[in-house]
């Protein structure tokens, strides 16, 4: 499951996973940034607590991609919580 966190002006869109456990028995969570293009979607994924870039689709330049790894480095502990809760509660 994927929750929805954040919308920029640009398009790219922020959303979340459940908690899941790997396979060295570590709780993660995938952290993934998405926007629109012309031709499909551009699409970074980052996975917590290791804040490894697992995907990197499209056309994200190296600061946009330094901009996601500091939301995600700054909002880990929310996306925990929000995880737990299941997702942020929108009026």
């Amino acid at each position: 499951m994927m929750y929805p966190y954040v919308q920029y002006p640009d398009g790219t869109e922020v959303v979340f996973s459940n908690i899941y456990t790997d396979e060295n028995g570590k709780e993660c969570i995938d952290v993934h940034f998405e926007r629109p293009t012309k031709d499909g979607f551009d699409s970074v994924r980052i996975k917590l607590p290791s804040y490894e870039i697992i995907i990197w689709e499209g056309n994200y330049s190296d600061e946009e991609i330094e901009f996601f790894k500091t939301i995600t480095e700054n909002s880990a502990d929310l996306f925990y919580k929000y995880s737990k809760e299941g997702g942020l509660k929108f009026a």
